[in-house]
């Protein structure tokens, strides 16, 4: 389990970051929303030890984030960062396979698995394909599989977090990407992802923190945080919530 407690990250003299606690709990995808500058990748890179607080703390399992060894963290905490390079022509699956490097469970279990993984991000059809050739929206789901791959299945215990995995894809991928990570999320793991999109934050989240200049403004439901009052004070954005009419959960329009 990854929790912190107290954070505060800065950036020479400027504050980036401050009085941020949270738990990541097992099963549930929490999502982290703001506008842009308000501190989401920021809080992402302390959550996985990229970033080292200037105050409080990030433990795992109740033992500080430094204290576990490189394998140790790897087999227990996946990241999906915002922008992923690869400049070398490496086939898809080995892309995918570079998430197994954590474990020694052999050439045809990591095939298997990657196959997997591959077959949860929507990218199968993509394997012996050059990751070169591939488009945006495709090297960002061929990542996902690999972040899968290696925490994969996912159980209790796993963290994944995600910097906002459906940037660069169209509807339909963006809904089998959470998809995806909610079925993740299902086998027990923790997931946290960054997104810009309300509407999608509020069908696949349990859970959204919302950033607005570095510090926490709500952490609750979405139900609880998606709310007219707090979307204007943080966006400057004039909203109508509803119901979905199916599914129930907030549905945001601009006005």
């Amino acid at each position: 389990m990854l929790s912190a407690h107290n954070l505060l990250v800065r950036r020479g003299r400027k504050t980036v970051l401050a009085d941020v606690s949270l738990q990541l709990e097992s099963g549930e995808v929490l999502g982290v929303l703001g506008p842009n500058g308000a501190g989401k990748s920021t809080l992402l890179g302390a959550l996985c030890g990229e970033l080292r607080a200037s105050e409080g703390n990030v433990l795992l399992d109740g033992e500080s984030l430094d204290r576990w060894s490189g394998t140790q963290r790897a087999r227990r905490l996946a990241v999906l960062p915002q922008v992923s390079t690869l400049d070398f022509a490496f086939r898809v699956e080995e892309v995918v396979g570079m998430g197994r490097l954590p474990y020694q469970s052999g050439r045809a279990r990591d095939a298997e698995i990657v196959a997997d993984a591959l077959a949860a991000a929507d990218v199968g059809h993509l394997s012996g394909r050059s990751y070169l050739a591939l488009s945006g929206g495709e090297r960002q789901r061929v990542h996902l599989a690999r972040v899968l791959a290696q925490l994969w299945p996912g159980q209790a215990g796993q963290t994944l977090l995600l910097d906002e995995p459906t940037s660069m894809l169209d509807p339909l991928h963006q809904h089998t990407t959470l998809q995806a990570v909610r079925e993740f999320a299902g086998r027990g793991a923790a997931v946290m992802v960054i997104l810009h999109d309300l509407n999608l934050a509020a069908r696949y989240c349990d859970r959204i923190l919302l950033l607005d200049g570095g510090r926490p403004v709500a952490l609750d439901t979405p139900a609880q945080v998606l709310r007219p009052e707090s979307l204007k004070a943080v966006f400057g954005l004039e909203v109508l919530v509803q119901p979905h009419p199916e599914r129930g959960h907030p549905l945001i329009i601009a006005r």
